[in-house]
């Protein structure tokens, strides 16, 4: 049995962030080109779920999976 990814918790300082932002700003990945890419591939899920908008608004408790990182967005 293995154990779950860990969840970070990233603090955005704001009460929404779009998904291509955070996925930068957690560090997920480095630049615009990669998260268009990966977010259009479908690579990238929130809250266990495939979405392919880079515009798609993040709220305080959603989870963001890529790669097998997980991270929260949180206040």
């Amino acid at each position: 049995m293995t154990n779950p990814a860990p969840i970070d918790d990233v603090p955005v300082g704001g009460e929404v962030i779009r998904l291509g932002q955070f996925l930068k700003f957690a560090g997920l990945l480095d630049s615009g080109g990669d998260v268009k890419e990966a977010i259009a591939n479908g690579e990238v899920t929130v809250n266990g779920e495939v979405d392919r908008r880079r515009g798609r608004q993040l709220r305080a408790g959603d989870i963001v999976r890529y790669e097998g990182r997980m991270v929260r967005v949180s206040s």
